[in-house]
């Protein structure tokens, strides 16, 4: 059925928010059950006194959304009732193990790639975060994790790639709380409170050195210790 009768006129602004809105109550209240053809952009445009264009948009959102569906000639359709889980989401849905895999995956390139093309400018950057990941190890578990991403954000910032650089950062805060609790739970730091220096300092010298295989190899086996201890914890 396309009652559109619930619907009712908009606000001035912010409109296509508006309309999304309301379109998208439409859907999860059952009034536009799955398999349904909307109304038209004419007639939501009258109901909910918009443009068409505002509402186009609107629709273009809940297809992004995964609700809606353009089928050439036919019509939009509800296709299904309750939107995907966006990307941050399904992050803190997932283990920090699987979490770690994908991120190994993104940083052993990152490191390749800071390896060639760092600038003066990273080198201090790196250097700042490799001292300051030191100085962490007198604080306590929360600060030394921080200081431990915040080096790899540097590493991967000088890969300048600005794809990898998003990727890493929708990464560290599903994996930040999941490093400090394990930090804590198998005591990493009780007899080194420097816990992997030795091995971030190698990732660091091959990327000053401009020696991306080592680069590469510092950076896997510094993540993959991590990973053997996350598995078993």
């Amino acid at each position: 059925m396309n009652s559109v009768s619930s619907l009712g006129p908009l606000r001035p602004s912010p409109l296509v928010e508006q309309a999304t809105h309301h379109l998208r109550e439409q859907i999860t209240g059952g009034n536009w059950p799955v398999g349904t053809r909307i109304p038209g952009e004419t007639t939501l445009a009258r109901t909910l006194g918009v443009g068409r264009s505002t509402v186009r948009e609107a629709i273009r959102a809940l297809a992004a959304l995964g609700l809606l569906q353009s089928r050439q000639g036919a019509g939009v359709f509800v296709i299904a009732d309750h939107a995907a889980e966006d990307w941050p989401t399904r992050l803190r849905r997932a283990s920090v193990a699987d979490v770690y895999e994908v991120r190994m995956l993104i940083e052993v390139q990152a490191a390749r790639l800071a390896a060639l093309r760092r600038t003066d400018e990273d080198l201090t950057a790196l250097d700042a975060a490799l001292t300051a990941r030191r100085a962490a190890g007198a604080g306590g578990d929360t600060e030394f994790v921080d200081a431990d991403i915040a080096l790899h954000a540097a590493v991967v910032a000088a890969a300048h790639n600005p794809v990898l650089t998003d990727l890493f950062g929708e990464f560290a805060p599903a994996l930040r709380q999941g490093l400090v609790d394990l930090v804590s739970l198998l005591g990493l730091r009780r007899d080194d409170p420097h816990h992997g220096d030795a091995t971030h300092d190698a990732l660091v010298r091959a990327v000053v050195a401009g020696d991306a295989e080592s680069a590469g190899r510092a950076a896997q086996a510094e993540l993959e210790a991590t990973l053997a201890r996350l598995r078993t914890a």
